[in-house]
């Protein structure tokens, strides 16, 4: 982070479903490899701590209470790097199942933000298992739990949200507000299938959203570690910038993408346009976290 320029990068890791000690080493892994590359902020896909295919395994303690330490494991392996970290992982919290991002900086979780939308249609069933977000802020384990803003105290620019997948494909984006209220990234962490035509759609919206929203876009996908069942994942990472794809990965590729986004200059076009709002109907609790510049 200097001058106005934030490092970001989307991460997709080798991920062995409900292998939750292998697949937390590989995201540990991609975070070093990120923190060389001088990223100031990560995001992993969906439920990447477990995998997102673990069908009836969410509903089993044992395997939650596992990737809850697990979680622990990869904030104190990269407790020492100066980079926020998005992960996914399941979450049980007042007797409901809950599909949530978890926020990492320097040893810290510093919130949990849970999905609100929970498809249930074609080939999706995962309504079975968890439960969409109702929208109560609270705290678990003292962390923040729900609505949040992330902002950089010595770059107040630097101010992020977070949805998950199905989030985005909604007419009322969680992002929408995010932005209105502040936000100028949007983390997006994914598992979003292959069929045919998805890819350029996914690609089309992305794009839009962060035109619409005037905002950087970090879109972080499940990779092919995830087709077990009867689903294709591709891996498909996006980062945009303002209606911009900045990087795209190839499919079917575990890896890093990474790009620059301009906070400044997206600070000037919402200024300069007139019609973007910033009246918000929902309100956001702000973590506030505390970065040293990633590179001179």
């Amino acid at each position: 982070m200097k001058d106005g320029f934030v490092k970001v990068g989307a991460a997709t890791p080798s991920t062995r479903v409900a292998d939750i000690a292998y697949n937390g080493e590989q995201i540990v892994k991609c975070c070093f490899d990120a923190a060389g590359n001088d990223c100031s902020l990560l995001v992993f896909p969906e439920l990447c701590i477990t995998g997102y295919t673990c069908g009836d395994l969410f509903l089993q303690e044992t395997f939650l209470e596992s990737a809850y330490n697990e979680l622990y494991s990869i904030v104190e392996s990269t407790s020492d790097l100066n980079m926020v970290i998005v992960v996914g992982l399941p979450l049980a919290f007042r007797d409901k199942l809950y599909n949530v991002a978890a926020v990492c900086y320097s040893g810290n979780v510093l919130g949990f933000v849970p999905k609100m939308n929970i498809p249930a249609y074609s080939e999706f069933y995962e309504l079975r298992h968890f439960s969409p977000y109702d929208g109560l802020d609270c705290v678990y384990d003292e962390i923040p739990f729900g609505n949040i803003l992330f902002r950089c105290a010595s770059e107040p620019d630097f101010c992020f949200g977070v949805e998950i997948c199905e989030d985005l494909w909604v007419p009322r984006a969680p992002s929408v507000e995010l932005c209105i209220s502040g936000a100028k990234i949007i983390c997006n962490l994914s598992a979003s299938d292959e069929v045919i035509g998805k890819g350029e759609y996914r690609r089309k919206l992305v794009s839009m959203q962060s035109a619409t929203l005037v905002c950087g876009y970090i879109y972080a996908d499940a990779g092919f570690g995830e087709s077990t069942q009867d689903l294709i994942f591709a891996g498909h990472n996006l980062i945009c910038k303002n209606g911009n794809i900045l990087s795209e990965s190839k499919k079917y590729a575990s890896d890093v993408i990474y790009s620059e986004i301009d906070l400044k200059r997206l600070a000037y076009e919402r200024h300069r346009m007139n019609t973007f709002t910033t009246e918000s109907g929902v309100e956001f609790e702000e973590v506030i976290f505390d970065q040293e510049p990633a590179y001179d």
